[in-house]
């Protein structure tokens, strides 16, 4: 631009002066196409004699300038290093362990034996219902049956000593076994009429109080809760089948609990859902000091891909043409005044966590990437280095 504007002044003023003379209106009014011509090879001559000389000009001030106006950039060193890559996902706290007891049997609650917050065992009796009279019979049949069972004895050693018919003894045998099944039978109706902890944990909630008719399998008397066996359960999105598996690292953080703790996945489920295309996890939770409760909402990082040797750099510095090819800016011919030249280079990028994204292609280690002031240089111009940094 400098030399043109240059270029031009002066052939103004050799245009004003005339040359030999004449004017260039003058020439041109004289209608002389011979004239004219000669005229205009003259100009050319001389421009090209001046932009010879503002050549030289040039290459003389930027020899003796020490201040050179190029742009001035920020670079980074490109480093190979260990990139996990982790999907993001929320999921809830859930146990097995962690049901409503409902009763058996019809009838009234006569008794609640344990309270709200309590520790039970495993097969602890925590409540009973009036039984309605089964107990009696209970007691009425064991009589009976241990009168059968002494009449089979007797029957028996007669019949060992040869003593009887054989009728006799087989009729006191059977008696004996359906007195005994009846017994049986009873007990486990009478067995009904309580209520024992399946597993070991917390009464959480008594839900029916004592005295409350209640019926069979319709309503609910005890939650109880064990919070030493916790998972989360997720849904993850099918695309990622591949790259979730059992054994697989997983942050877990508990936004109300403010925690972070480090778990593994245990579980990956066998059936996609088609309504949206989600496979079931589910993921461990240690929970010594019982902090974790059911339904808790936790936030998942699932390490789904692993490079040991990842180029990684700031989302911010990468640029797209017009074509959505993708490409930076590395400094090439570095000096020792910090001068360098800015070269224009396309990658090709794979994942990305947070702010950083992983060059497949394009960049290698050690590579001195243009940071700041990327968006202002071009292929193949100077730049000036402010800084050279290494990024973390």
């Amino acid at each position: 631009m400098k030399k043109l504007t240059i270029s031009l002044l002066l052939l103004i003023v050799i245009t004003s002066c005339g040359g030999d003379g004449k004017s260039v209106e003058a020439i041109i009014e004289s209608g002389s196409l011979e004239d004219i011509r000669a005229k205009r090879a003259e100009f050319v001559t001389q421009q090209q004699e001046i932009n010879t000389q503002l050549e030289q000009i040039d290459a003389a001030i930027a020899k003796l300038d020490t201040v050179k106006k190029l742009p001035l950039v920020t670079t980074f060193k490109a480093q190979a290093r260990v990139f996990d890559h982790f999907l993001e996902i929320q999921g809830d706290v859930d146990t097995k362990l962690n049901i409503v007891l409902y009763p058996e049997y019809n009838g009234v609650l006569s008794r609640v034996y344990v309270k709200d917050g309590q520790k039970v065992v495993k097969g602890q009796l925590l409540a009973s219902i009036d039984d309605g009279g089964l107990s009696q019979q209970l007691a009425q049949m064991e009589v009976q049956a241990n009168l059968a069972k002494t009449t089979f004895e007797r029957q028996e050693r007669l019949w060992n000593q040869k003593i009887g018919s054989e009728i006799q003894y087989l009729q006191a045998k059977t008696n004996y076994e359906a007195q005994q099944n009846a017994v049986n039978q009873m007990k486990a109706q009478l067995g009904k009429t309580t209520i024992r902890a399946p597993f070991s944990g917390i009464v959480d909630d008594i839900i029916t109080e004592q005295g409350t008719v209640v019926s069979a399998g319709q309503t609910p008397v005890i939650r109880l809760v064990n919070l030493n066996d916790m998972y989360i359960s997720a849904e993850i999105p099918e695309v990622y089948l591949g790259s979730v598996s059992e054994g697989k690292d997983v942050e877990v953080f508990f936004p109300v609990l403010g925690d972070t703790v480090s778990a593994r996945v245990r579980q990956v489920g066998n059936y996609i859902n088609p309504t949206n295309r989600t496979f079931k996890i589910e993921v461990n939770v240690p929970n010594q000091n019982k902090k974790i409760k059911p339904n808790l909402t936790a936030k998942l990082k699932i390490n789904d891909y692993s490079n040991p040797e990842a180029i990684l750099i700031p989302q911010s510095v990468l640029s797209e043409n017009a074509n959505g090819d993708q490409y930076v800016y590395v400094a090439s011919n570095m000096n020792g005044e910090n001068e360098a030249v800015a070269k224009r280079t396309f990658v090709n990028t794979g994942k990305t966590q947070g702010d950083y994204v992983e060059i497949l292609d394009g960049i290698s280690n050690g590579d001195t990437v243009v940071r700041e002031g990327a968006r202002s240089v071009k292929d193949g111009q100077s730049i000036k280095i402010l800084k050279v940094e290494v990024d973390e």
